[in-house]
């Protein structure tokens, strides 16, 4: 929400349904995975705005409360918006702790349709550092990930290198097509070098969120 938004104005601009209350969906601010679902009231949202940190209102309990003021996994609040009809919130965290859900995982939305137990996506750098990640710490002889990380710095920097040249070259030739295929690959280099040297891609996003502001 802009900043220049007074908390007053916010709250009297959102619609509550008929037991005063409007859902909130929780994700990560760096990466977008959806975290949880949960409720707020006009106490809770007034109380989230001016501490900073996610409130809600508990439908079972009938009562307000703290996310992670047991759990210590609190949520920072980072932005905050609500739909085109005002009657849902969609907050932006940092998940202190990466777990957002009371079962110990990072996101409540661990099942999927085929009763599977999978982690809910995140952006798509994000789905394919977990790749490069699985791929390095379980190894296989196939895989051109696996290789790349057997044969250590030199090999990996060397393809970074080369990967670079080539994106300017396509972009030199002005071609579109191969300037995203290059990109592409840049990307995906550039990720094996983060793994390599255990530098989360989360940190690269931080990076990029403190030098817009």
């Amino acid at each position: 929400m802009p900043a220049t938004m007074s908390p007053q104005t916010i709250l009297s601009q959102l619609r509550y349904d008929e037991r005063g209350l409007i859902p909130a969906i929780v994700q990560d601010y760096l990466d977008g995975t959806v975290l949880m679902l949960a409720w707020m009231n006009v106490e809770s949202v007034q109380k989230t705005l001016d501490s900073g940190e996610t409130w809600f209102w508990s439908r079972s309990r009938g009562e307000l409360w703290h996310k992670g003021a047991t759990s210590g996994h609190i949520q920072k609040v980072k932005t905050m918006r609500y739909d085109c009809d005002r009657d849902a919130l969609l907050v932006g965290v940092e998940q202190i702790g990466d777990i957002a859900c009371h079962t110990g995982e990072r996101s409540c939305f661990y099942g999927d349709t085929d009763g599977q137990n999978v982690a809910p996506p995140g952006d798509t750098l994000s789905e394919l550092f977990k790749v490069i990640c699985d791929r390095r710490d379980r190894p296989t002889d196939s895989s051109y990930t696996c290789q790349l990380f057997a044969a250590g710095d030199n090999k990996i920097l060397k393809k970074l290198g080369e990967e670079t040249v080539e994106v300017v070259m396509a972009c030199k030739d002005d071609d579109v097509e191969a300037i995203a295929s290059e990109a592409a690959d840049l990307l995906y280099h550039t990720l094996v070098a983060l793994a390599h040297h255990q530098v989360d891609i989360k940190d690269v996003y931080r990076q990029l969120q403190a030098r817009r502001r």
